[in-house]
């Protein structure tokens, strides 16, 4: 009698206990997905983000009314520096942390200042490297008349209007106009319906220009 009624008592216990066990194993199978699920809800580390650096100034083209004699007068007085020279170097620099740019260093023998520059001196001007993969570059030995842009906060500069700014001079101290110095400067009194003129003429010429201004 006494057999029986425990074994009524253990029967009785696992009918409790086994739905228990089972519930319990159920829900620690369950608890990663939901650790997964509460981790994937709460807010995401982002990585730091890099040092703001300063951009490169990109210049605008500048806006030159080819039928307008003032063409010039545009070129001189948006030009921080005027001279002509001789490239002597030129030195790619890659950027040296994230505050800086890629640039392009180029020295020139200045050989007749007009503005921002000394004549029988070198100058050393720094092109951010964007300028110079877009078709904008100098090369040793090249002699040129160029108008360049005031040096930014990066001290960067480029050629006024890019091609326009810059002046091809041949071994005979002539000025080599291309079809865009043409248009813009076509009804210049001097200069204007040339393909070639004289150092000493087209130098007159910003002079006067920088005086009107």
């Amino acid at each position: 009698m006494v057999r029986r009624t425990v074994l009524y008592l253990l029967a009785g216990v696992s009918i409790v206990l086994v739905p228990l066990l089972a519930a319990g194993q159920d829900s620690g199978t369950r608890n990663p997905v939901h650790r997964s699920r509460s981790n994937y809800l709460l807010p995401r580390a982002f990585p730091p983000r890099p040092p703001a650096r300063e951009p490169a100034r990109i210049y605008p083209p500048l806006s030159i009314n080819p039928g307008n004699s003032s063409g010039l007068s545009r070129l001189v007085s948006a030009a921080g520096i005027i001279f002509s020279g001789t490239v002597t170097r030129v030195e790619p620099r890659s950027r040296a942390n994230a505050q800086t740019v890629s640039t392009v260093a180029i020295t020139f023998h200045v050989e007749n200042a007009l503005r921002g520059s000394t004549s029988g001196r070198e100058l050393t001007i720094y092109e951010w490297a964007g300028v110079w993969s877009s078709g904008q570059r100098y090369r040793v030995g090249e002699r040129v008349f160029v108008f360049l842009y005031p040096r930014s906060k990066l001290g960067l500069t480029s050629s006024v209007a890019g091609p326009i700014g810059r002046f091809a001079v041949d071994t005979r101290g002539t000025l080599v106009l291309s079809p865009q110095h043409i248009s813009v400067l076509r009804r210049h009194p001097v200069l204007g319906g040339k393909s070639r003129v004289s150092l000493s003429d087209f130098a007159l010429a910003v002079r006067q220009a920088h005086e009107e201004e």
